[in-house]
């Protein structure tokens, strides 16, 4: 999900960017805030094809067997960055390891080592989506990041995190499937084109 970023409102008062996370939020139910290198990302409510994608992207995931004994998915599980003192993301899906529990830091955030794939379907601002979360997400090593990009209706997977990038970035187009890496824990192909199809608004 992409998000507009927010500066920090004062440059010499001690804050809690959290805490500021969590009064937007109270104020705006329905808003996704997050935290990345010490900025707020602010998320309006979804539209519905956005939830439509996601819905469809489980299915080959729960069908691999990937919600199981060994590990779990989800959506909005909050990861915690190595970014910044307070920083955390909520990706739009996650497959994480069924031990997961035993891996919460703070402020209902996980450990990333207990996240083997994260996924971010584009709203608004996909800009986010494609470079600011790309860094928070490789700093925090997690092994594979996909990207549904609506706007250019193109399925991104990103693999081998090193530093603040991925040495691996892979883009596709629709008419092509992807496998992604066996690594996140079974065989999982994902139809480009049924993906993007999902994800678009109908015409009026």
């Amino acid at each position: 999900m992409s998000a507009a970023s927010v500066e920090q409102p004062f440059d010499d008062e001690p804050f809690s960017l959290t805490a500021i996370a969590d009064e937007i939020m109270e104020r705006h139910p329905g808003y996704r805030v997050e935290i990345i290198g010490g900025h707020l990302l602010v998320t309006p409510s979804p539209d519905a094809p956005h939830a439509f994608v996601l819905t469809d992207l489980m299915v080959p995931f729960l069908a691999a067997g990937l919600h199981g004994e060994e590990s779990k998915v989800g959506q909005n599980v909050g990861l915690w960055l190595p970014t910044g003192a307070e920083d955390y993301a909520i990706p739009d899906l996650v497959v994480v390891d069924s031990d997961i529990d035993d891996h919460l830091v703070e402020n209902n955030a996980y450990d990333p080592v207990c996240f083997r794939l994260v996924l971010e379907v584009t709203s608004g601002n996909w800009r986010d989506d494609l470079k600011t979360k790309v860094a928070a997400y490789a700093e925090a090593k997690v092994p594979v990041y996909v990207v549904v990009d609506r706007k250019h209706q193109r399925l991104h997977v990103l693999t081998e995190p090193a530093g603040s990038a991925y040495n691996s970035h892979r883009v596709h187009a629709p008419g092509e499937t992807v496998k992604l890496p066996a690594t996140i824990g079974a065989e999982v192909t994902l139809d480009v084109e049924q993906i993007i199809k999902a994800g678009q608004r109908k015409a009026n």
